[in-house]
């Protein structure tokens, strides 16, 4: 077995549950390639990160015209299986109930991107391809695991599938397996392309679980923290009311709300005097530290306007991990995380009321906060670890496809 994954960027900052899977499989000494539809990020602060960086292979980031050339030269090799998936994405674009007029020329397209990508990775010998990312990404990848005769699965997270979405249903049909990273997403796959259970295998994004979790602090000031891009399905606008609320009602806080976004200016004026900090952006090695000092992990997330919406969030794994008290909006998905009052909250998408007296009561109560942050942890150790989610998208790969 060697598997080429390929994600639109890889390896990409905020992108932690891909390059980790990545890195954990190559740990285990499964032979693995990376391929990366556009760019990858670097100089990420990490050697291993920029070594993967070095290693990707590029789709769109060598231009145009190497990319028809490549395209062309694949072509002349193979002709009938290159004149198949050509047709075949003619008649996807002609087909797809999930593409605007607009998008269905790009189906085209990224079959030729397909046909490079098959070019510059023939001779490696890879026996799969696994996308990351539902929509592009997996597009190429079909198409390119067609040219290259081996079975293509892939993973769907949020954007990818509910903003973005193309070709959803024929990915579905046409994927060795789809790795569902919760329960409600394969409930959802199901509803739109029923198939057996083993084809749509529960895989979680992993996080890695300290050995020692942080020891609860009983003092104030309450310590929050929220981390995460700045888009309106996080809900950082509703955790700075909640703030202002708390603050009005006398309790003692210091909130801080970390990562970048379109919304970051609006958010910046919107909790003018409040005590809350904006550092920006973070790399990934210094999101532990901060987990560290927090007291609470908060990130009301929910479905924004154009119906954009978290899968379960990695960060709020992660907080979980380390032995933080985490609280979210309660969306179908991240209830397979959290259950509300036993080992986090959950709190009414949108609700500022509700979240800022979910705090309010948790800042008030050390002892139940403490409770909460064992039996969090607990639950990351039982069903979210990268130990046992590697092993199952492992099985996956080893099945019959």
């Amino acid at each position: 077995m060697k598997i080429l994954y390929l994600s639109s960027i890889l390896p990409k900052r905020s992108e932690t549950f891909v390059y980790k899977e990545v890195l954990g499989l190559q740990e285990r000494g499964v032979p693995l390639g990376v391929a990366s539809l556009y760019p990858p990020e670097k100089e990420l602060g990490e050697k291993r990160l920029d070594d993967l960086a070095a290693q990707s292979v590029p789709v769109y980031g060598t231009g145009l015209p190497k990319l028809l050339r490549d395209a062309f030269s694949f072509f002349l090799h193979h002709p009938s299986r290159s004149l198949f998936v050509l047709l075949l994405a003619a008649w996807d674009a002609l087909t797809a109930n999930d593409l605007h007029w607009k998008a269905r020329p790009k189906v085209v397209f990224q079959s030729l991107a397909a046909m490079a990508l098959a070019k510059r990775v023939e001779k490696e010998n890879f026996t799969r391809l696994h996308t990351h990312m539902a929509h592009a990404a997996a597009s190429v990848g079909m198409y390119a695991a067609l040219c290259l005769g081996i079975p293509f699965s892939f993973t769907g997270h949020a954007a990818d599938l509910f903003r973005e979405r193309c070709l959803l249903r024929k990915k579905l049909r046409r994927a060795a397996f789809v790795a569902c990273i919760s329960e409600w997403h394969r409930e959802w796959y199901q509803s739109i392309c029923k198939r057996p259970e083993d084809r749509y295998p529960i895989v979680r994004c992993g996080v890695s679980v300290p050995e020692e979790a942080v020891i609860p602090r009983r003092i104030p000031p309450i310590r929050l923290l929220a981390l995460g891009r700045m888009v309106p399905k996080k809900g950082f606008d509703i955790l700075v009311a909640a703030c202002r609320v708390m603050v009005k009602n006398g309790v003692h806080l210091e909130c801080t709300i970390a990562g970048d976004g379109p919304e970051l200016e609006r958010l910046e004026k919107q909790a003018d005097g409040l005590p809350i900090f904006f550092p920006g952006a973070v790399a990934n090695r210094e999101v532990p530290a901060m987990m560290e000092k927090a007291d609470i992990f908060v990130l009301p997330c929910r479905v924004s306007e154009d119906g954009d919406r978290d899968g379960i969030p990695v960060v709020l794994m992660e907080a979980m991990a380390t032995g933080v008290c985490a609280v979210s909006g309660d969306l179908p998905t991240i209830r397979e995380l959290i259950d509300s009052g036993k080992n986090g909250f959950l709190v009414p998408p949108g609700d500022v009321s509700a979240l800022a007296k979910c705090l309010e009561d948790l800042a008030n109560d050390p002892k139940f906060r403490a409770s909460l942050c064992a039996a969090g942890r607990e639950r990351i150790q039982e069903e979210f670890s990268s130990e046992k989610n590697l092993a199952r998208i492992l099985s996956s790969f080893h099945s019959k496809p």
